[in-house]
C-alpha cells in the first residue's frame, strides 16, 4: 500500500427534508451512480447500471436504520465482481440538525486498491469529482419531495 495516496473523500450537506425522506434515498444501493429501486439489506449485492459508465456491483455492508448505511463497490473496476483489493467503502451518516438532516458521506480505501498508484489516483480523482456532483443532485432530489 502506498503511503502518499490520499485514502478518503469526505463530503457533507444540510438537506431541508425529513430523516425518513433522506433515509429512503440513501438506502437505494448504488443510487450515486444509478438508482436501483432496491432497499439496503446488509450482505446483499445488487448491480447499479449506468448507461454511460456501465455496471457496478454494490454490496450493502452495514445498516443502522435511519442513521447509517455503508456499501462496497468497485468503481475503478467496472463490471468486476467485488473482492479484496478492488473495492472502496462508502459510508452515509444522517444527523438531525436545524430542521433538516446533515448528510455526510465518506468514501475510503483508495490507497489499498490493486493496480498501483495510477489506478489509486485515478479512482480518487474520478470519485472526488463525482461526489461533488452527486451530493448537489441528491440534495435537490431529497428537497423536491419535502
Amino acid at each position: 500500500m502506498s503511503t502518499d495516496i490520499q485514502d478518503r473523500i469526505e463530503r457533507e450537506t444540510l438537506i431541508a427534508a425529513t430523516q425518513d425522506r433522506v433515509w429512503s434515498l440513501v438506502t437505494e444501493p448504488g443510487f450515486w451512480v444509478a438508482p436501483t429501486g432496491a432497499s439496503a439489506v446488509a450482505g446483499q449485492t445488487t448491480v447499479a447500471h449506468d448507461e454511460k459508465y456501465g455496471d457496478f456491483p454494490v454490496r450493502v455492508e452495514k445498516v443502522d436504520p435511519k442513521n447509517y448505511v455503508s456499501y462496497r463497490w468497485a468503481s475503478a473496476y467496472k463490471g468486476e465482481d467485488l473482492r479484496e483489493g478492488n473495492t472502496t467503502l462508502i459510508e452515509f451518516t444522517l444527523t438531525p440538525e436545524d430542521g433538516g438532516i446533515r448528510l455526510r458521506v465518506v468514501e475510503s480505501g483508495f490507497a489499498a486498491l490493486d493496480g498501483g498508484e495510477d489506478t489509486q489516483r485515478g479512482a480518487l480523482k474520478d470519485n472526488t469529482e463525482g461526489w461533488a456532483q452527486v451530493m448537489g443532485a441528491f440534495k435537490t432530489r431529497a428537497e423536491e419531495a419535502a
